[in-house]
């Protein structure tokens, strides 16, 4: 989490330096964010899933952690969520039964589904959600929920039963209590749980209102 937001300084500096540049570096700082976001996303679900299906293949329970990164990415970046959404049931489904083209469909299209999280930015003010516990604890509850169904939904077009989507939310609550959790304690580190151009805004006005106030 440290690597990150040290990461996060350097190309704020960058973004700085080169603000008049036409939106090029904010453009860049996207993309390398968004970059680190989906390796975390590749890395940690192909780990969990791994551990799960070599040592604990037994277990009714699973855990994902594909839901959790993609609450955060959304907050940060919107709807590029569906990049982490999509590489971790990917590597969730490659891991658990290889290239099956059917649980690839049912993971990969069915967490994009999660991107229906957007629509409750349009009722509730980003901000709001972040600085308001029992709010982001909705919407990790929202966004784990969406993904259960739309998993299921796609399911349903490869052969699954209706009932398979109460499967779907039993075998998962750990998933449910990871990604609330996760999601919760990602609002303490400054700028983590956060709109990246409000983030900007904000640390730029208040350096700014540093600055002054040492100058005076």
């Amino acid at each position: 989490m440290r690597l990150i937001l040290s990461g996060e300084r350097v190309l704020m500096d960058s973004f700085e330096e080169e603000e008049n540049d036409g939106g090029a570096s904010f453009r860049r700082y996207r993309t390398t964010d968004l970059v680190i976001w989906t390796i975390i996303a590749a890395v940690m679900e192909t780990v969990v899933t791994l551990a799960a299906s070599k040592w604990f293949s037994n277990e009714i329970y699973c855990l994902s952690t594909t839901v959790a990164v993609t609450c955060i990415v959304m907050m940060r970046w919107n709807g590029f969520a569906a990049i982490q959404a999509v590489v971790g049931g990917l590597a969730y489904s490659i891991v658990l039964a290889g290239f099956d083209p059917a649980l690839i469909a049912e993971y990969c299209v069915g967490n994009c589904f999660m991107l229906l999280g957007l629509l409750m930015f349009k009722f509730v003010d980003k901000e709001k959600i972040r600085k308001t516990w029992w709010l982001t604890g909705i919407y990790a509850v929202l966004m784990f929920s969406v993904a259960q169904v739309g998993r299921w939904l796609v399911g349903l077009l490869f052969g699954g039963q209706v009932q398979d989507l109460i499967g779907f939310f039993v075998s998962d609550p750990i998933t449910l209590l990871f990604t609330v959790v996760v999601v919760l304690i990602s609002r303490v580190p400054d700028g983590l749980f956060e709109d990246q151009k409000h983030y900007i805004i904000r640390t730029d006005s208040e350096r700014r209102k540093a600055d002054g106030e040492n100058y005076l």
